[in-house]
């Protein structure tokens, strides 16, 4: 396997601040490594040295001689009078790139709904960066270098690029590389082999992992075991040491001063607080049985030709008490608009949007625009005129101590809020929601500046959250873990009921654009229900019935097993996880059971169906 890439023992400190220090790093062919760690920990600035825009205070960094780099960064810098062409393919000729299937299908899977003679100046960042993207992909390199390339890209993008990463840096004898920086979780698994964390703790460590997303927070998991078991250890000896001390040896022997040394040499060793990024789950006002409803909606935007789009065609959704609902859809389908008339902030072409009289809705949006008008305060002020204190585990937490559960350092915390990252204002946000006591929270984007380990702590909130929950996201790991039910917007004016999750909205997309007839999930237009109609569809026989309900029993006994085996094989990678050959193997076992169980599940659901 050749050697593609190399850092050899890098450092660098930014002011006072460590970023990294003596790292090492190497890249082969067929490696793809995925980059996590806390923002502002230096994931951006890793992959900008690794491409030679970026220089290390020490060390260096080694590339093979005649391998071709190519990298996304998160500026969309644009020539003036450039077209899509221009960027995507340069001076090429048409026929040049026209015949390659690999380009075509790069075409089709980031630029299909593009003008590609279109000045480029007039692309929103969203359509710039996947234009930067299509390019690098056309372009081929050997060492593929992606900072954030999910951003903008909905669920459909992202399972595109994933597969098409995966067939090209990951078949049997690939050549190439890649690193990507990203916080879509679902992504890392689909597309990497290994992972780096850069700690952003001061250390300036880089720590490597085997494996894809799931494999690196088991591994992790179980050296944070093994740290704390070190640390007690080293807690308790620490504790003697003091004792021994606050006894008061004889000052005229050797073996005190041999004491005190040893003491300070355990205190000096004694790791930093880790930064606890926990959520406080706020109380919740009393929700009523009725919450929100959507009646023969129809929604149109105008368009620049004067002409209008329908984007809610005589819709009908009902939302009860405690529904937590994923919508996925197109860009542009209207998901962001049909949260606005959820909120309240928009009214309706046609139908009405009924509202129960208790509900209190939160909407978290995009842009968290809603901190401007506060931007001279403090996080703390924020919090604080929110809600001065709150009552948590029969505990009342003030301001203060809110947003440090929340991940704010004290510095931070009083930070004024214009200053403060697009990550923070986010969470500081999503804080100012809770404490204000919402019994319906609509979401947009909410993963969107936030690190791993946040966006874990955000979902351990929401899981417990008693509330209505609606989440609009390309985040494909956030959606099936916090919702319930997912519902797709596919632009033809329709919301669309999704039993078999985002794999069905996959599913019901490649269907439509190959122009074969798609399957499963009905629309609620035209006012029809949120539940999905089955009056076309003659009533099961008694017969087939009872076999409905063997093979519903057959199917669950078949589940069970799988996740028993699943159980066993994640103990098996606790128990080792510096092994990394086996931890590979294991983890390669543990997605082959899954994609079976995604089989089952939907055997099961069509089975559950007739059963009834």
């Amino acid at each position: 396997m050749a050697h593609l890439l190399g850092a050899d023992s890098i450092s660098l400190t930014i002011g006072t601040r460590t970023l990294l220090d003596d790292v090492s790093l190497g890249l082969d062919d067929g490696d793809r490594i995925g980059v996590v760690g806390p923002n502002g920990a230096g994931k951006s600035t890793l992959l900008r040295m690794l491409a030679g825009t970026a220089s290390p205070d020490g060390g260096r960094i080694t590339r093979v001689g005649g391998s071709r780099l190519g990298m996304l960064d998160q500026r969309d810098d644009v020539p003036e009078g450039a077209t899509v062409l221009d960027l995507v393919h340069g001076d090429d000729e048409t026929h040049e790139w026209a015949s390659d299937p690999r380009i075509r299908a790069v075409h089709a899977g980031l630029l299909a709904d593009l003008d590609l003679d279109k000045p480029a100046t007039t692309l929103s960042g969203g359509q710039r960066r996947r234009v930067a993207l299509a390019h690098l992909l056309v372009e081929d390199p050997d060492v593929l270098l992606l900072d954030e390339p999910t951003n903008h890209l909905d669920v459909e993008g992202v399972a595109w690029l994933a597969e098409h990463l995966r067939n090209r840096y990951g078949r049997p004898g690939a050549t190439g590389a890649l690193v990507v920086v990203t916080h879509d979780r679902w992504f890392l698994d689909a597309v990497c082999s290994r992972m780096w964390e850069v700690r952003g703790d001061g250390s300036g460590a880089v720590d490597g992992y085997e494996g894809g997303y799931a494999a690196y927070i088991l591994a992790r998991a179980e050296r944070s075991r093994q740290a704390a078991a070190a640390a007690e250890k080293r807690n308790n000896l620490l504790r003697k040491e003091l004792a021994w001390l606050k006894r008061g040896a004889p000052a005229r022997t050797s073996k005190p001063k041999f004491r005190v040394e040893a003491a300070q040499t355990l205190i000096a060793d004694e790791p930093p607080p880790r930064d606890q990024l926990e959520l406080t789950q706020m109380a919740t006002k009393r929700l009523g049985k009725d919450v929100l409803d959507l009646e023969d909606v129809t929604v149109r935007v105008p368009l620049p030709d004067g002409g209008e789009r329908t984007l809610l065609d005589d819709v009908t959704w009902r939302l009860g008490p405690g529904d937590r609902y994923g919508v996925v859809g197109v860009n542009g389908a209207g998901k962001t608009t049909l949260l606005a008339l959820l909120a309240g902030r928009r009214d309706p072409e046609g139908g009405r949007v009924r509202r129960g009289k208790t509900v209190e809705v939160a909407e978290l949006t995009q842009e968290v625009t809603e901190l401007d008008e506060v931007g001279h305060l403090t996080a703390v002020q924020v919090v604080d005129r929110e809600k001065r204190t709150v009552v948590v585990d029969g505990k009342e937490l003030t301001a203060g101590q809110l947003t440090e559960r929340l991940g704010f350092t004290r510095e931070r915390a009083h930070t004024i809020v214009r200053n403060l990252s697009g990550g923070e204002r986010r969470r500081l946000q999503l804080l100012r929601l809770l404490v204000s006591e919402p019994n319906v929270l609509l979401l947009d984007e909410p993963t969107n500046d936030l690190d791993t380990d946040t966006l874990a702590a955000v979902e351990d909130l929401l899981d417990g959250w008693p509330g209505t929950l609606i989440v609009v996201s390309h985040d494909r790991y956030l959606l099936e873990r916090v919702c319930d039910r997912q519902w797709a917007l596919l632009g033809d004016g329709a919301l669309r009921d999704l039993p078999g999750g985002v794999e069905q909205y996959l599913d019901l997309r490649r269907a439509a654009t190959s122009g074969a007839p798609a399957s499963g999930g009905e629309p609620t237009s035209r006012g029809a229900t949120s539940a999905p109609s089955d009056a076309a569809t003659p009533a099961p026989s008694a017969a087939d019935q009872r076999q409905a309900k063997k093979t519903v029993q057959r199917l669950e006994k078949q589940l069970a097993r799988l996740t028993d085996e699943e159980a066993r094989l994640h103990e098996r990678m606790a128990a080792d996880p510096t092994d990394f050959e086996a931890t590979t193997k294991l983890d390669a076992r543990l997605r082959e059971l899954g994609a079976e169980k995604d089989e089952l599940e939907m055997q099961w659901l069509e089975a559950a169906e007739l059963a009834d």
